[in-house]
């Protein structure tokens, strides 16, 4: 019988004595960077990219270097802004890269549409021209980014994988874009609205060079776009041409143009000269 019982005791001691290695081992292993790869994998999964450009060479140019970049996937390439939705429904990409001007759908009123049927999803626009009320339009309709064709490709793709983690509310814009754009707006030395890293703008819509100009300078442009004299916009606004000439003058200077011409092309660029 006291054999029997110490056969028992001595069983008990040793499953004791092994199952606290094992706890052990499996707390180690818990803890061990060994698990740390997979997290990382998963964190590196590829932005799927769903681009929408009717100039088939820039989307070539950037599936190859999504594919040098290895971190990006173009998921599906649409050349108009017609079926948009039904291709993110489908796809479900990080992100959505759309050109402004393409023939069909208005893209601000699709990209407007997108984001409150998949909020989820990013979107950037990309433009041959930067244009402010292009970039006003891009905020206003919740976009993430606004990039030029003329920024370097390797540019646009690292931009890309900012905007897929971004929080809420970020608008990110390529170098040619923030040369564009006014410093944020000063008070008492500090910047007003919360700060932003490279290439973030702070909160509210990018400040670009129209945003500089006042009502009555805007009006003024607005009429040298319509192509009219000095003296038909100083009857216009019940003001002499020397006034308009001032007026002129100061929106040269905030618009860094250095000809009439020069505003005439920008009133009209800007869809001024339609209003």
């Amino acid at each position: 019988m006291g054999e029997s019982i110490g056969t028992i005791g001595t069983v008990g001691i040793e499953e004791r004595d092994l199952e606290a290695p094992r706890v052990l081992a499996r707390k180690r292993a818990a803890d061990s960077p060994i698990a740390a790869p997979v997290q990382r994998d998963q964190q590196r999964a590829p932005v799927r990219v769903v681009c929408v450009d009717d100039h088939v060479v820039l989307i070539e140019g950037l599936k190859a270097q999504f594919a040098a970049d290895g971190q990006v996937r173009c998921v599906a390439a649409l050349t108009s802004a017609e079926g948009v939705i039904e291709a993110v429904a489908e796809h479900r990409p990080d992100v959505v890269l759309l050109d402004i001007e393409m023939p069909g759908p208005d893209v601000f009123e699709v990209a407007d549409r997108l984001h409150h049927l998949h909020p989820e999803t990013r979107f950037v626009f990309l433009s041959a021209h930067i244009r402010d009320g292009f970039l006003a339009s891009a905020f206003r309709c919740g976009a993430s980014g606004y990039f030029a064709k003329g920024d370097d490709l390797e540019e646009i793709v690292d931009g890309l994988k900012k905007i897929a983690r971004c929080a809420e509310g970020t608008f990110i814009l390529g170098s040619k874009v923030r040369a564009r754009c006014q410093p944020p707006k000063m008070r008492n030395g500090r910047v007003v609205g919360k700060t932003a890293g490279r290439g973030e703008t702070p909160a509210g819509p990018p400040a670009t060079l129209l945003d500089s100009l006042t009502q009555r300078e805007l009006e003024v442009l607005r009429l040298i776009g319509k192509g009219m004299s000095r003296g038909d916009i100083g009857n216009e606004l019940a003001r002499s041409p020397k006034t308009v000439d001032g007026h002129q003058e100061r929106i040269m200077k905030k618009l860094r143009v250095f000809t009439r011409a020069e505003l005439m092309r920008f009133a009209i660029r800007e869809g001024l000269a339609q209003a």
